[in-house]
């Protein structure tokens, strides 16, 4: 039994630029592009009538900016599977934090590689964390510090209710960014353990995805802010 190809929706004013991303991911085993938007109007219309996997967003739009659109698609009830990678021009450009916050499962430069376009989109269908861990740290720091709670997470004094001492550790160590094999090489667990303890913490915690895992780990207080 085949495997079905990962959905992707483009979202980009420019047509030029998503025709060349259309290039790359249908050049890919496994990746196929069902649909493009030019504004944040129509990224909401296609997501809901297309359900796609996995959406690539840019943030400045004519109509419906990305952020804006990204919030609709992800508190769409019936788009509780499809993931959104926000396309952004600088690493740390503001709008990305808002996206974050908004339900994005992490972000992509755009002038990256194609080769790591193929893999940001594969593994953010897989709910891995696909930022690096610098990047990663200082992006959760910025979110901590400035952004309101808005992912409806318990309290840290009511986090050991919640959780098993196990998942705490995973916890921890998800918002220190390592990957699921890097998880089962520290604790000497198989990679399917793993996946079923960040499974339930992603359950448990209400979190989206692994981006909001990691933040869950930092406002806890298992992993701290580190300063630039």
């Amino acid at each position: 039994m085949s495997v079905p190809d990962v959905r992707v929706l483009l979202v980009d004013d420019q047509r030029l630029l998503r025709q060349s991303l259309a290039l790359v991911i249908n050049s890919a085993d496994g990746l196929r592009v069902v649909g493009e938007a030019g504004d944040g109007l129509e990224a909401v219309d296609l997501a809901r009538t297309g359900c796609p996997d996995v959406i690539l967003m840019d943030v400045r739009m004519p109509r419906l900016d990305g952020i804006e659109a990204t919030r609709r698609i992800c508190g769409s009830p019936g788009l509780t599977a499809t993931k959104v990678l926000v396309l952004s021009m600088f690493e740390l450009d503001e709008y990305v934090f808002q996206a974050l916050q908004a339900g994005a499962s992490g972000f992509l430069l755009k002038d990256s590689k194609p080769a790591d376009l193929i893999e940001a989109i594969r593994r953010t269908h897989a709910g891995e964390s696909l930022f690096a861990p610098t990047v990663l740290a200082r992006l959760v720091a910025h979110y901590v510090s400035g952004a309101p709670r808005e992912l409806g997470r318990p309290s840290a004094s009511g986090l050991a209710d919640r959780l098993t001492e196990r998942e705490v550790e995973v916890l921890g160590l998800i918002g220190r960014g390592l990957s699921n094999d890097q998880l089962a090489a520290h604790l000497t667990i198989s990679v399917k353990t793993v996946k079923s303890h960040v499974s339930h913490l992603l359950s448990k915690l209400a979190a989206r995805d692994r981006a909001h895992l990691v933040i869950a780990a930092y406002d806890h207080g298992l992993v701290r802010p580190k300063t630039r």
